[in-house]
């Protein structure tokens, strides 16, 4: 009967794998390449299987590879776990979120002390990403994007939004009674950019409102992100269209106004993704249902007029 691999050496794997590289994973193990290197030569001498395509100093998955991390990853994950339940409070649950850059850059870091507060200390990693994001390599525990991008992970809609015209008090002040709605107030654009999702555009805004704007449409200030134009409008430069899950603070308090009421519905719905290895953990069935009331809690706001 063959010899079954150490559990060093799928560490080493596993870690190698995850990470991309072998320095990488040494690193992480505190040891060097060349036993990570052995290691992993032991292991596949072991299984029969060549697990890493070794090119010009890189190493690539092989199939057998490919189809082994996401279990070994799960399985480490899950001895983890069960050294931390048993060592109580010298250990403390660890939490990866991967949230769109303008959620991590305020929305979500401004409330994270409230789940804190709720359920106890753990460890978190808040990440900024795009899509899509690499889960297995980063240990991606739970995932908010726009949009269902994840069709391999058990994936949920958990609120469908819509933009708002918002602007500074100061500003909303110089609209003529009568006249169009917005003709002639500077205007920020959002532009999520060539390999982002589809998003509401000023001239959707006017289309729905029934208003032919002419060039007023295609001028003004421009963002790559949507916390980024929330910004400049609450410095007064513009008139922006923004979703309510980030705008509603601002208007309850008082930075904004809705200058006017009409809004768009967004095209598609935010979407949390789990991960299996994920699922089962409580520090992150915790963190979904509280990310879900908030998310929920800012598109009911009554300063959306929900």
């Amino acid at each position: 009967m063959a010899a079954l691999p150490s559990l060093r050496g799928l560490q080493a794997f596993e870690a190698a794998a995850r990470t991309g590289s072998f320095a990488a994973a040494a690193d992480e193990l505190s040891v060097s390449a060349a036993a990570v290197s052995q290691l992993i030569r032991t292991v596949e001498e072991q299984l029969d299987r060549k697990l890493f395509h070794r090119v010009n100093r890189r190493v690539v998955l092989t199939e057998a590879g490919v189809e082994m991390l996401p279990r070994l990853t799960m399985a480490f994950q899950e001895i983890g776990s069960v050294a931390r339940d048993v060592g109580g409070d010298a250990f403390r649950p660890r939490l990866v979120i991967s949230v769109p850059p303008s959620m991590a850059m305020g929305w979500l870091s401004e409330r994270l002390a409230g789940f804190v507060a709720g359920h106890g200390a753990a460890d978190i990693s808040l990440r900024g990403d795009d899509d899509p994001v690499p889960f297995d390599r980063e240990l991606i525990d739970i995932r908010l994007s726009y949009g269902p991008h994840y069709r391999e992970h058990p994936t949920e809609e958990i609120v469908r939004d819509a933009v708002y015209p918002v602007c500074a008090p100061k500003l909303a002040g110089k609209i003529k009674p009568g006249s169009e709605p917005l003709v002639g107030l500077p205007l920020i654009h959002t532009d999520w950019g060539p390999t982002g999702a589809s998003f509401p555009s000023w001239r959707n805004w006017f289309e729905a409102a029934g208003t032919e704007p002419g060039r007023t449409a295609q001028r003004g200030l421009s963002a790559n992100s949507s916390r980024a134009a929330l910004d400049l409008a609450v410095s007064g430069l513009g008139v922006a269209l923004a979703q309510g899950i980030y705008c509603a603070q601002t208007l309850e308090d008082g930075r904004l106004v809705r200058p006017v009421a009409r809004s768009v519905v967004l095209r598609q719905p935010y979407c949390l993704t789990i991960p299996e290895r994920s699922a089962r953990r409580d520090v992150v069935a915790a963190f979904r249902e509280w990310l879900i009331e908030e998310c929920r809690s800012a598109i009911r706001s009554p300063a959306l007029g929900a």
